[in-house]
């Protein structure tokens, strides 16, 4: 391998050592170049070694403590280290099956005496382990352990589908908990919309209000000081006969198909302005009549009468009148 002889001539190539023996003796190390050996003085190159690193893979069946039966790929990287190539060259026959036998030996006595999740969490330090194990032992026969892989744990196929349903079951737990958290987020967003859409309803519907009563307060009293002699009864009958009309031209202008059955007639129209009035005033009276009991109450039973049932209020004429006062 490498060697190339002429005559007395002989080239040991780079990245090889050489290993030179006299009457079958161990007498020197040749290093990559051109050598002269002498036959006739019993000297000779007995043989040549790689100073290459060498890959060995190693695939190792164990079983780990909680009762789990795997298998280990190990890739070792090693060389002959040049100082001790004649121990390397005489002391092993064959590195490989040492070296695999080896690493068979640490992996075994280490593995046992870890679960399954912790061979995968810490197969990096089961790698070190078995280099510095390695590294004493085959340190004395000339070689040198420079890495250890871990390439592959591979459990059982029973244990490795077991493995992936709960790995599988731990992540849907996981999305459904982070989908129910998104649900729940939307919906607080879309209360918080529907508040935030009825708020500003309600702020334009109120503005909308005040915008009409102004403008019917504004037309009123234009109306009022524009056309003598009117009242502001006369106007909103007036005003609210106005909107009659432009509702019953809305209906019939609606492209829907509904039938909407109305008594018809401005006869009608007096009707509902004078219903409207009617609730005006009775509101307004009963909170005056609440407002003038809280008054009068105190002064009627500070004066002779001791019960006081009753104390009425009515509108005339355009005032509130105190009616009678019960004891």
């Amino acid at each position: 391998m490498g060697n190339t002889s002429c005559m007395f001539f002989t080239c040991v190539e780079q990245g090889n050592i050489g290993v030179v023996e006299r009457f079958g003796r161990f007498e020197k190390l040749a290093e990559p170049g051109l050598h002269i050996f002498n036959p006739f003085a019993g000297q000779y190159l007995a043989g040549i070694l790689s100073t290459r690193i060498s890959s060995l893979d190693v695939r190792i069946e164990t079983k780990t403590k909680d009762n789990v039966f795997v298998q280990l790929l190990c890739s070792i990287q090693y060389r002959v280290v040049k100082a001790h190539a004649d121990d390397a060259f005489y002391e092993l026959q064959n590195p490989d099956e040492q070296i695999r036998a080896y690493v068979f030996d640490v992996v075994r006595a280490l593995v046992p005496r870890m679960n399954l999740d912790d061979l995968f969490e810490q197969k990096g330090e089961v790698a070190k382990a078995v280099l510095e194990e390695l590294g004493k032992v085959i340190g004395d026969y000339g070689y040198s352990i420079e890495h250890i892989l871990m390439v592959d744990i591979i459990p059982d196929p029973a244990v490795r589908t077991a493995m992936n349903e709960i790995n599988a079951a731990q992540r849907l737990q996981l999305a459904s908990v982070y989908k129910g958290e998104a649900e729940k987020v939307l919906q607080v967003k879309r209360a918080e919309a529907e508040a935030e859409s009825k708020y500003l309803g309600g702020v334009g519907v109120a503005r909308q209000r005040q915008a009409i009563t102004d403008g019917l307060r504004e037309n009123i009293l234009d109306f009022s000081h524009k056309v003598e002699g009117t009242s502001a009864k006369e106007v909103m009958d007036l005003i609210m006969i106005t909107q009659y009309f432009d509702t019953i031209k809305d209906l019939g202008n609606s492209s829907k198909n509904t039938t909407v059955f109305i008594p018809h007639g401005p006869g009608h129209v007096r009707d509902i302005g004078e219903q409207i009035r009617n609730g005006l005033m009775e509101a307004s009276t009963a909170q005056i009549n609440a407002v003038v009991t809280q008054l009068f109450l105190p002064l009627a039973v500070g004066c002779s009468c001791r019960y006081v049932s009753c104390i009425s209020v009515s509108w005339a004429n355009g005032k509130y009148w105190l009616l009678e006062l019960n004891a």
